[in-house]
């Protein structure tokens, strides 16, 4: 049951909502720059491989877009994200970072961190790189585990003690909890806050890809609900800044275990060129709602007059959200948590409620 205070901030935020949507200002861009991963994860959404079957997208394809867009926007205000399978894969990131530098755009990247060598992190660096997510799912067995390489855990501690001592560069950590990891979670805050982490996220697994196969990777109600007592717990402390992804609608601990109430800015202020050249919304997204192409269509007329999907979810009223009171805040969760048909793959609301 939310109490009166909380469902007015949710009016207020749904309010401040539907300006932004109208806006839609273009905020963040992905760039899914490589298929191609130096991992096998049990949970990739994308089912990346060493040797991808697309072939990785041409640097002046990419920044032939970012010149389209560039006399629309305020490059200050747009932040564009390498993403994957593993940005370090491609040879020419720090070329790529230099020219989006250049042309005044924050960018970042998110690794696994298995080939940030002290070389690398240097080159990025002198490229202007200006944030970097990095993944550790536990303690090493864990890690290794989800990860499916036995060196992926050492590697991606080794890169989170190098980027630490990088007081320019804003970083954090990503941590997909399952039910290998959960038990942990208390002694692995530790360890991070040792490493040097002082802003961390978690997220849980959603049935996509890979990751539809482990039924271990989900969590039961009351798993579920540790994980955001955990949250609560950890934010309370002050030590590290711990919040809990944009991934879906929480119920009662909205405003509680996130900086903000919930909103899926897919396709609002977020928007994705995929590998192929699909302009899409968050890369998560994994239903058909590519809305055009970089090889035929221009980006901004697209992100402006073809995003309906994403700035209208009333289609998304249907199965379990069709008679939730509720669905005025929550839109029918995260998008990503969508099917290829647009069916909902799960509420987080519901199994918080234990439904």
């Amino acid at each position: 049951m939310l109490s009166i205070r909380k469902r007015l901030g949710l009016e207020i935020a749904r309010r401040m909502r539907k300006e932004l949507t109208k806006a839609h200002p273009l905020r963040q861009l992905f760039w899914e720059c490589t298929l191609r991963c130096n991992l096998h994860c049990k949970h990739c959404g994308s089912d990346c491989k060493k040797t991808a079957h697309t072939a990785d997208m041409p640097a002046e394809d990419f920044l032939k877009v970012i010149d389209s867009i560039t006399p629309q926007v305020d490059s200050h205000q747009v932040s564009i994200i390498l993403t994957g399978g593993e940005p370090l894969m491609r040879n020419d990131l720090e070329q790529i970072g230099r020219a989006l530098y250049d042309r005044e755009y924050p960018w970042g990247m998110v690794s696994n961190g298995m080939f940030l060598s002290r070389q690398r992190l240097d080159g990025l660096l002198a490229a202007g790189i200006h944030a970097i997510t990095i993944s550790l799912d536990g303690f090493e067995e864990e890690h290794n585990w989800l990860r499916g390489h036995p060196e992926s855990f050492k590697r991606a501690t080794e890169a989170i003690r190098m980027i630490a001592q990088e007081p320019q560069l804003k970083w954090d950590v990503v941590t997909c909890v399952n039910q290998k990891n959960l038990p942990h979670l208390e002694r692995f805050k530790s360890f991070l806050y040792e490493l040097g982490v002082r802003h961390w996220r978690i997220f849980t697994i959603f049935p996509v890809g890979r990751a539809a196969e482990h039924p271990e990777f989900q969590l039961d109600s009351n798993e579920f609900t540790a994980v955001f007592e955990f949250i609560k717990r950890t934010r309370k402390e002050g030590k590290i800044t711990l919040s809990y992804g944009c991934e879906g609608f929480l119920g009662e601990y909205e405003g509680e275990v996130r900086d903000q109430f919930f909103s899926c800015n897919a396709g609002i202020t977020v928007g994705s060129i995929l590998a192929d050249g699909a302009i899409s919304a968050c890369p998560s997204i994994r239903s058909n709602l590519h809305q055009g192409n970089i090889y035929r269509d221009d980006f901004m007329e697209v992100w402006n007059h073809r995003f309906e999907p994403f700035r209208n979810r009333e289609w998304m009223r249907t199965g379990a959200c069709r008679s939730c009171t509720l669905f005025r805040y929550c839109e029918g969760n995260g998008m990503h948590l969508r099917d290829e048909n647009g069916q909902l793959l799960f509420c987080h609301y519901h199994r918080i409620k234990g439904e």
